[in-house]
């Protein structure tokens, strides 16, 4: 997919003032350590704090709860005056245990003691406060993905811009897009929370007469710093989650290569299960497949694919189809990624949507590209 903009002449100009102009570097550090700041600025309106109904929890406020095991209103009012002399740490944001970082090779996930119905909600609510409309959510599959935003933070900071404001803000764009995918896991009656995301950046056209955005490569620095974010949302002391990724990086063993024959529509892993499991679902998110739902213990994963190398015809409906009902447009394949234990090794291979091995062209370039992510998280 690609997303084309053009620029008129006057804003051309009017950047490479800016550029000009414009000094100094932000100042909002990251708890991973590094210099460069955070500040998503989301380029689709929207509300981004979509929660399922049946996600929903009843209102916290006090105003809206009724006293419980009081029955005279002196007992409550004395209630209530001791809640507001409490410390006013616990009263902010209360500390919550049974948050740990994991790492393996540039792969990281927080592990959560909360059952993943009580996080989901938490998740939507952190990608709002982060500057991001969700574009999609599926509980049932664990996934929400968000639109595409602007980390505002990269445009640099000065005198020019403060005195501007917004005007500033709408002329200068970074060039740059991201938009994350957070995928969520049960495991032995914990929550497992996987961030990745997408990046986007701007660049010309060959004729030289308007701009393009193409995909990039993933960083996993960024994945690490919105794991770091989420940790200190669901309550963890900034000091406490900078420790914990510290210590994670000096946890991480080597990670072996996926395995490619020649012709083949499938990839081996010299690890176990467990890991190959966790690796397989990050690069499924990375590759953009869309997952429709998961079975950990038969090591399926239900995607849907659209091959654009078949020669088939991808377009819009035209106006006849939409009034007639006539379709023009390629179907998505519903496939299974399957994950399967042989030995000390770990095989990964193509599904139909049967359950039946696929080996033609189709299923070798999506082992190909699973190939190609989960080497880059080595």
């Amino acid at each position: 997919m690609k997303i084309t903009r053009t620029r008129t002449p006057w804003v051309r100009t009017a950047l490479g003032l800016s550029l000009l102009m414009l000094a100094g570097c932000s100042t909002l550090g990251q708890l991973t350590g590094d210099s460069e700041s955070i500040e998503y600025k989301s380029t689709v309106s929207g509300d981004p704090l979509t929660i399922p109904p049946d996600l929903t929890k009843a209102n916290q406020s006090p105003h809206y709860q009724a006293p419980e095991g009081t029955a005279r209103l002196s007992d409550y009012t004395a209630s209530r005056q001791a809640q507001a002399n409490a410390a006013p740490g616990s009263q902010v944001l209360p500390q919550q245990a049974g948050i740990e970082v994991m790492r393996d090779g540039t792969l990281r996930w927080l592990v959560v003691d909360q059952p993943a119905e009580k996080l989901f909600p938490k998740v939507i609510e952190f990608w709002g406060d982060q500057g991001f409309t969700i574009q999609s959510q599926d509980p049932r599959a664990g996934l929400i993905q968000t639109d595409w935003a602007e980390n505002r933070a990269k445009i640099p900071e000065g005198w020019l811009r403060s005195a501007l404001g917004n005007i500033i803000d709408q002329v200068f764009d970074s060039g740059e897009r991201d938009r994350f995918t957070t995928r969520m896991e049960r495991v032995s009656g914990r929550t497992e929370i996987y961030i990745s995301h997408q990046h986007m950046e701007e660049t010309p056209t060959s004729d030289g007469t308007g701009f393009k955005w193409v995909f990039a490569k993933e960083d996993p620095g960024l994945n690490a710093a919105m794991l770091a974010r989420l940790m200190v949302y669901l309550g963890t002391s900034e000091q406490q989650a900078q420790a914990k990724l510290s210590a994670a990086e000096k946890s991480s063993g080597a990670v072996a290569a996926a395995q490619l024959g020649t012709g083949e529509a499938s990839l081996r892993l010299n690890e176990p299960f467990d890991r190959a499991w966790r690796r397989v679902g990050v690069a499924i998110d990375s590759a953009r497949f869309t997952v429709e739902d998961r079975n950990r213990e038969q090591g399926d994963y239900y995607i849907r694919y659209l091959d654009t190398d078949t020669g088939e015809k991808i377009e819009q409906q035209n106006m006849f189809g939409r009034l007639f009902g006539s379709r023009n447009t390629a179907e998505p394949l519903k496939l299974r990624i399957h994950v399967a234990q042989e030995g000390s090794t770990a095989v990964v291979s193509v599904l139909d949507a049967a359950g039946q091995p696929k080996t033609d062209a189709t299923a070798q370039r999506i082992i190909s590209v699973l190939s190609k992510h989960l080497n880059e998280t080595r």
